[in-house]
């Protein structure tokens, strides 16, 4: 025969169980307040110098001042961000080590070099904060006839295979935007992989190719000068070049949109009130006027998405990287 619950035992039950409650998330409340405790390291899988890293120096100097503990970055480079990416997945998943990555690491690696890619960007790390992002532009050399997209795609169509574009490497995502370009307009273009980005502006300016797909960021100075010419951006233009038309003017090519972008990841497993923590001192720091224009000057728009919208963002990425992967078949092996 069943007992029936008395109000003595219905009232301890409830007693014990908003104390199991209070226990999980005052544990979590209390380790956000503690932490940080000491200095945290912030993993830059690229080389000192270059565009991430430089981000991440933009980035670290003020985090640090609003958490009270310095910020240290640590360049891990090689494979194309793979080894300091893998290095940041393996760490312990306590709050002390950041990555500020981009979407080549992040989400493209495993799909064009399975092979050697251990780590699963979108599983084996938690999003915390996507702090800018730029779009890709279609350059061209100064002899080329074309004057705008229209006439230049126009051109792709009637000689298939003739013009050539460069990139910083097979299954970079500079290459992915060109190859975008081709499955969606349904057009022909030889790709030319380059190993050091500079060398394509230089080889652009002086005719030794036609074409190239490059962030903002590397084309606006050569552009301005008229050294190059700029036939859009893939995706909505640029409040950092207005001026600048989108390759949506051409149908075939709308919503062409491949942007180079760059954010903060912690390891899976991160205590979520650190993960917040995190978010808002670095929402902050993208409100500093200085960092604003740093930002404005380098052709880099704030972005400012937290955990749940960048999770919603990389699906999207993955999604739309890994269509032009399969359909390209390309791989970096």
């Amino acid at each position: 025969m069943t007992r029936p619950t008395s109000r003595h035992t219905f009232s301890r039950r409830t007693l014990l169980s908003a104390w199991a409650l209070s226990a999980i998330f005052g544990t979590g409340a209390a380790l956000a307040d503690s932490w940080p405790s000491r200095p945290i390291t912030m993993i830059v899988p690229y080389s000192a110098g270059g565009n991430v890293d430089v981000m991440a120096r933009w980035v670290a100097p003020e985090l640090a001042r609003r958490l009270g503990q310095p910020v240290v970055i640590e360049n891990a480079v090689g494979a194309g961000g793979v080894i300091g990416t893998d290095k940041a997945a393996r760490a312990k998943p306590d709050g002390y080590t950041l990555l500020l990555s981009v979407e080549s690491s992040i989400v493209i690696a495993r799909m064009v070099t399975p092979s050697t890619v251990k780590y699963n960007g979108l599983k084996d790390f938690e999003p915390v904060t996507l702090l800018g992002s730029q779009p890709l532009v279609l350059v061209g050399k100064p002899e080329l006839k074309a004057g705008d997209a229209q006439a230049l795609y126009a051109e792709m169509k009637s000689s298939p295979g003739k013009l050539s574009y460069a990139t910083s490497g097979v299954g970079t995502s500079l290459h992915l935007g060109g190859e975008m370009l081709k499955q969606q307009g349904h057009v022909s273009m030889v790709h030319i992989p380059y190993r050091v980005g500079p060398q394509i502006l230089t080889d652009l300016a002086g005719n030794q190719i036609d074409l190239a797909v490059l962030p903002l960021s590397m084309v606006m100075q050569q552009v301005q000068a008229g050294k190059i010419k700029a036939y859009g951006v893939l995706g909505a233009p640029s409040p950092a070049m207005p001026g600048m038309p989108s390759l949506a003017t051409v149908d075939a090519w709308k919503g062409a949109d491949v942007t180079v972008w760059q954010g903060i990841f912690v390891p899976t497993g991160t205590d979520p009130a650190i993960v917040g923590r995190l978010n808002t001192e670095l929402l902050e720091v993208l409100k500093s006027p200085e960092l604003q224009r740093k930002f404005e000057e380098s052709g880099v728009t704030p972005m400012a998405l937290g955990p749940k919208d960048f999770a919603a963002f990389l699906k999207k990425e993955d999604a739309k990287f890994s269509a032009i992967v399969t359909q390209g078949k390309i791989s970096a092996e």
